[in-house]
């Protein structure tokens, strides 16, 4: 499935979230606009059981309202400012729901589902986000990633034709997922972070006969250096930059 793209496949992080308010429906049109292969996002559920498009536990950081997703409805998610805090020009767009972004962009490019129900583990997330991509027939535009393997186990039970990338976390806290975690777990993909990222990784990944895709990579330096080492897909806030980096720019 991700063999169509160009490698590396350039994923624009949260949507262009360097240029447009992040995980809103600006950022991944924008995202595509500037020539990003595809988009990463990050799916919780509200308090009435609503998939929808954030990256942190509360809104308080990207809108102007306070309290936790999933102990707000979705209509309350609605009322509130999600472009706001990035700039004027912004102010009034939404929380976008994961079925909206697969209804706009679903069809043009690779959608990164980070599972993120970290502080609701258990809950219907990965049975919902699986239910919505059916829906919509979109298996192959997707790629799940998660830091929990319990969500991927999940996800490959529900939806196994959608390949699956274990995130790790940066230094010793992800040494586990980076190596044991990932060498016998059934991913087709590591998503470790950039500042544990070299070129004998890279070759140790693909010794597994497995991608290696790696988050977050902003500067044109940091980019060069992981096409060099021929990683499979870079997570970029800035795609324009990235794209230069790679010799695709516009």
């Amino acid at each position: 499935m991700l063999e169509r793209y160009p490698r590396p496949v350039l994923f624009a992080h949260r949507g262009a979230c360097a240029h447009a308010p992040e995980n809103t429906l600006p950022a991944f049109e924008l995202a595509l606009l500037q020539g990003a292969d595809g988009v990463e996002l990050d799916v919780k559920l509200s308090a009435d059981g609503q998939v929808v498009v954030i990256h942190d536990p509360t809104v308080d950081r990207t809108t102007n309202g306070q309290g936790r997703v999933r102990n707000l409805p979705l209509t309350e998610l609605r009322a509130l400012d999600a472009g706001g805090f990035f700039s004027d020009k912004f102010r009034g767009v939404k929380i976008p729901t994961l079925e909206e972004v697969l209804e706009t962009i679903g069809k043009r490019a690779l959608i990164n589902i980070e599972l993120t129900n970290y502080s609701t583990p258990g809950d219907r997330l990965v049975e919902k986000v699986c239910r919505l991509i059916g829906k919509h027939n979109l298996q192959p535009q997707i790629l799940f990633s998660s830091f929990f393997s319990s969500n991927l186990k999940q996800a490959a039970r529900l939806l196994p034709e959608v390949p699956r990338g274990l995130l790790a976390l940066s230094g010793w806290l992800g040494a586990w997922a980076r190596s044991f975690g990932f060498m016998f777990g059934d991913y087709q993909a590591l998503h470790p972070h950039l500042s544990n990222v070299d070129s004998e990784q890279v070759q140790r990944v693909h010794r597994l006969n497995r991608r290696i895709h790696v988050w977050t990579a902003n500067s044109f330096e940091e980019v060069r250096s992981l096409a060099e080492w021929r990683v499979d897909g870079i997570f970029t806030d800035d795609p324009p930059v990235a794209l230069r980096a790679l010799g695709r720019g516009r």
